[in-house]
């Protein structure tokens, strides 16, 4: 009887330590502080970003009427607005720009350096 207990004893404290070293990171690599910019491009970065926060308003159907005109759903409207300067003010909330997404949270620090990379590194159509 002892030695089941004794069994049953060690069983528990190595499944309760059994996380004790882990990191939040390793746990939820989802909230990782990490931005990987290494590979930024515009179908499979840029995009998907603005298809996730901007194309409620801004789609080539919806510009008109609750964008302001403003189309983001091509690779050649995105460019237009990211060489002048509108589009990384208003997803970086600066000053004298309307914050975007409007009525919405703004984008997270990592999208917003992922966008600004491309822009960095030309607008390409990649």
């Amino acid at each position: 009887m002892k030695r089941i207990l004794s069994i049953l004893l060690i069983i528990f404290v190595v499944v309760i330590s059994g996380c004790y070293y882990d990191t939040e990171e390793q746990l939820y690599p989802e909230l990782s502080t990490t931005c990987d910019l290494t590979n930024v491009t515009f179908a499979a970065t840029v995009k998907p970003i603005l298809q996730a926060s901007c194309l409620n308003c801004h789609s080539n159907s919806k510009a008109v009427s609750s964008g302001g005109g403003v189309k983001l759903e091509n690779y050649a409207d995105v460019q237009i607005q990211a060489k002048n300067g509108q589009l990384m003010g208003t997803v970086s909330h600066t000053s004298g720009f309307q914050a975007m997404p409007q009525g919405g949270g703004k984008l997270t620090d990592c999208e917003i350096s992922k966008l600004q990379k491309w822009i960095d590194n030309g607008t390409l159509n990649n």
